[in-house]
């Protein structure tokens, strides 16, 4: 048995999960609730459709469902044979979500799906409707969690996590930060995670210190394309209790990434990691939905690099089992 198929076995006998107080917690799918012990193997970061015209342009008329399903349904088998059970679809609203599309391909595959709720702020705005510039945040938030409470658009699919971005400057633009209260916000109604498009350091740490400001916990926080920051950023945050979301996973880059997982390791904060694609993307406009990029370099590539570079099995179900387990389990966390 190769170690791979090891290591998805300790998966399935692990049943970990982060309770507490001997109750079990919950996951929020496209389908309904499941708990955090059914997770499997999870990929934190992958898309299934993405629609870069614009929010004052985008809209369901802009693709056609059955299409984009014969499209990405083979990729998502592909990354079932390789062991995975769960898979985050991070497309934002007025940037491709579709939680009918999420849906439709969730029972076709029996994957566990998640959708989001929030707003994606990078690429100048471009994705925000005109709407929620003249809202607060607190109206923001109100949005965000009656989506969670009642269904997104009256389909009864409710978000698993709140999707943020902010553009990577030096400090946070007004509207980002606007972002980051809302989402604060919604989580302290919801216990949603909140995964913000971040990248370098500064950001994130700006990000960190508004959701202090609400009591919202850094363990709350996922600091999504972590790899433009730094390792002595990734070690503060970690320690605070953040993730750190290392998402551009492919064989290009392998090297980069089994050096930054050790460097990681080395520190002691493993447990603090969560890894992916950030691959997918029936690209709306194109023909055909374009290139689309599979689920499966982790399982094919990394996985195997990692074992012959010191990391074992319980490293690897650590990363793609317990630690999404944990960091997207449906939990207030405060200060």
């Amino acid at each position: 048995m190769s170690r791979i198929l090891i290591y998805l076995c300790l998966v399935l006998i692990s049943g970990f999960s982060g309770c507490s107080s001997g109750n079990e917690t919950q996951i929020m799918t496209v389908l309904g609730p499941i708990s955090a012990s059914e997770m499997g193997t999870t990929l934190a970061h992958e898309h299934i459709l993405v629609d870069f015209i614009g929010a004052d342009s985008t809209g369901y008329h802009r693709w056609d469902r059955q299409n984009v399903i014969d499209k990405a349904l083979p990729f998502l088998e592909e990354l079932q044979a390789k062991g995975c059970q769960t898979f985050m679809e991070c497309t934002p609203a007025y940037l491709g979500r579709d939680p009918k599309l999420m849906k439709s391909l969730a029972l076709k595959t029996g994957l566990n799906i998640l959708t989001n709720t929030g707003l994606y702020g990078s690429g100048k705005n471009k994705f925000i409707p005109s709407s929620a510039f003249k809202m607060s945040p607190e109206e923001l938030a109100a949005e965000w969690t009656a989506e969670f409470n009642a269904g997104i658009e009256g389909t009864g699919v409710r978000p698993g996590f709140i999707k943020i971005s902010v553009d990577r400057n030096d400090s946070l633009i007004p509207m980002h930060e606007k972002l980051v209260r809302a989402a604060a916000l919604t989580h302290l109604q919801t216990g949603l995670a909140i995964m913000s498009h971040t990248g370098p350091d500064k950001p994130a740490f700006d990000q960190l210190g508004i959701l202090a400001e609400y009591g919202v916990s850094p363990e709350a926080f996922i600091w999504t394309h972590a790899q433009a920051g730094t390792l002595d950023g990734w070690v503060k945050a970690a320690r605070m209790g953040a993730w750190i979301s290392l998402d551009h996973v492919n064989s290009d880059k392998l090297e980069e990434y089994i050096d930054h997982l050790s460097e990681i390791k080395s520190a002691g904060l493993l447990d603090h990691v969560i890894i992916s694609h950030d691959s997918g993307w029936y690209r709306v406009g194109e023909e055909d939905g374009g290139k689309y990029k599979g689920y499966t370099t982790i399982f094919t590539e990394l996985i195997p690099a990692l074992l012959q570079s010191g990391f074992d099995d319980e490293d690897i179900v650590r990363l793609l089992h317990q630690n999404p387990s944990r960091a997207f389990t449906i939990q207030i966390r405060t200060i």
